[in-house]
């Protein structure tokens, strides 16, 4: 297919902040352009899911003549143990601006490969490539995507620690993505739920469904520029992960 049909055809982005296992939920963001990436979303949705068949049914409720997943979470990888040479790429990347990866292997992460899987008896191939088909699941990585979206010198640090420094840097997080959503995604400013998502204090809930939401920029990023201002680490085989280019930063640390 031409790269191009993503611009002019009806196009699903969707975001996904995947569980790596089965307790806890999925935060998925679906952004839907009935005329191509380059108009206005017309459709947008912020959900929590549970479980595989809960994230599936809500993939399958919301298709298009062209689908783009986004998922955090890794969705090629065939060694057993160890680590991916995608995941040594990007540590060896971001390692200064701490925003390296966790080892992937199909023996910590069944359920990423799992759902990957599912992805693909839905006809989905597991590339950014825009050539590759009308539906494509791509994996992505928020924290180095937001050191170059943020122009960060260093990941917000708001995964670990004390609640009360976790919410500080939650906070900090959300405008940053405002400031983002203002420059590059306006048309989702004034949307009643982003503005829920940028406002509400933290809480683990709300923290995955604004990670979706990001995952899904990634996404809208990459179709908007047809891949020319996207960086894809590693290969198809042994895995990728899909990021901004190195040039991108539309706003600067201060």
């Amino acid at each position: 297919m031409n790269q191009s049909d993503w611009h002019l055809r009806s196009v699903t982005v969707l975001g996904i902040d995947l569980a790596w296992g089965d307790r806890n939920p999925d935060g998925i963001v679906s952004l839907r352009f009935p005329h191509g990436v380059l108009a206005p979303p017309e459709g947008f949705e912020v959900s929590l899911v549970r479980g595989d068949s809960s994230l599936l049914n809500f993939v399958d409720a919301r298709t298009s003549d062209l689908v783009f997943a986004a998922v955090d979470a890794p969705t090629i990888g065939p060694n057993e143990t160890g680590s991916r040479p995608v995941d040594r790429i990007c540590s060896r990347l971001f390692r200064s601006s701490e925003a390296g990866c966790h080892p992937v292997n199909r023996t910590l992460c069944q359920r990423p490969f799992r759902i990957a899987k599912a992805f693909q008896e839905r006809g989905f191939q597991l590339s950014s490539d825009l050539t590759r088909g009308s539906h494509l699941l791509a994996e992505v990585y928020p924290h180095p995507a937001m050191i170059r979206f943020f122009g960060l010198a260093k990941t917000i640090k708001y995964k670990r620690g004390p609640v009360a420094n976790r919410r500080v840097e939650f906070s900090r997080y959300q405008d940053l993505t405002r400031q983002l959503l203002a420059i590059q995604f306006s048309e989702l400013s004034h949307l009643s739920p982003v503005e829920t998502l940028l406002s509400e204090p933290w809480s683990k809930g709300i923290e995955d469904q604004l990670d979706a939401l990001f995952s899904s920029l990634i996404g809208w990023w990459h179709l908007h520029h047809l891949g020319a201002s996207s960086e894809c680490l590693g290969d198809e085989k042994t895995g990728t992960i899909l990021l901004p280019n190195p040039e991108t930063s539309p706003l600067a640390e201060t």
